[in-house]
């Protein structure tokens, strides 16, 4: 009786090494698509369409006879493209811009993490103040954070020349000391986000990993450097990228710090540049095309970027 049971039951059939996957475990594979779903439709048409209207207009001569509709835009081909690689003043401008960027992210990066190990280091209350002082520097318009810095480093009624004893001292004047301060002010408006995010990382180690790093004698930077680094290697993937990405293009602080670029240009950067070229210049096209490299150079450098990280092993 029992053997006659056991073969009326239906068997499953096994799967095969090679074999199609069940069809629960191709749904569980598209499940993230499905749920993704919503925020594509979104962000496709409220991304997507101004990306086209941008490479669009850079293949077009466009400036303002056509933007007042006194004459028809005329497609241009690369020609807006081969006017920038020939221009000295766009290479110059690219270059700065790439140092500028690259001080900044790593400033930003040291400065949050240093704080973020720090909020695990004190008490309940210097947390909360610490924390409360960074959201506030972070909240802060960067139009309204760029003018204080401003008027903190007047010539003339500024509170820095006053306690330097450094009257008349022009901060702006000179190259250098103008992208050291508008650097300042990016860091103190970024480094809020990294402090939050990498804190919330460490937040979610194990405390036995910890614990067992201080009964082994690990210092605080050995310990971050060995024992969180690691862990929190994928969290601090997302922070760099979104770094790059927010002071590659950083505008309002050079904007507003240096009068627009400068003296004579010399603290332009690709944003400035291409305002400048858009608007002051009335040539639309080819501040468009700035536009464009400005969003291929920063697609390439997050592909590398990541594409590195897996090469090491690195699960995002």
């Amino acid at each position: 009786m029992t053997t006659t049971a056991r073969a009326d039951r239906p068997a499953s059939a096994p799967v095969r090494p090679g074999g199609p996957a069940p069809k629960s475990n191709r749904r569980r594979s598209w499940m993230p698509v499905w749920l993704l779903l919503p925020a594509f439709v979104i962000l496709v048409p409220l991304f997507g369409y101004p990306l086209y209207q941008l490479g669009l207009l850079s293949f077009l001569k466009f400036g303002q006879p056509q933007a007042s509709a006194g004459e028809v835009a005329e497609f241009v081909g690369f020609d807006n493209y081969s006017t920038l690689l020939n221009d000295d003043q766009f290479w110059d401008v690219l270059f700065q811009t790439v140092v500028f960027a690259a001080v900044c992210v790593i400033a930003t990066l040291a400065v949050g993490a240093a704080l973020a190990v720090l909020l695990t280091r004190v008490g309940k209350w210097p947390r909360l103040l610490l924390m409360f002082s960074a959201l506030g520097a972070w909240a802060a318009p960067a139009m309204t954070g760029s003018t204080v810095w401003m008027f903190l480093f007047d010539t003339n009624l500024g509170l820095v020349n006053e306690v330097l004893g450094m009257q008349g001292h022009n901060w702006f004047y000179d190259k250098w000391s103008a992208f050291a301060l508008v650097g300042v002010v990016v860091v103190w408006h970024s480094f809020p986000f990294v402090m939050i995010t990498v804190y919330a990382g460490i937040q979610a180690i194990p405390t036995s990993v910890l614990e067992a790093a201080r009964l082994d004698g690990a210092s605080t930077w050995v310990t971050f450097r060995h024992v969180m680094l690691p862990i929190l290697r994928p969290i601090l993937t997302i922070v760099v990228i979104q770094s790059i990405i927010w002071d590659f293009k950083v505008f309002t602080q050079i904007y507003v710090m240096t009068g627009g670029g400068g003296i004579a240009g010399q603290n332009l950067v690709l944003n400035v540049y291409a305002y400048q070229k858009a608007f002051a210049s009335s040539d639309y096209s080819l501040g468009a095309a700035i536009g464009v490299l400005m969003t291929l150079i920063l697609l390439i450098v997050t592909v590398f970027y990541i594409r590195a990280l897996r090469r090491s092993g690195e699960e995002l």
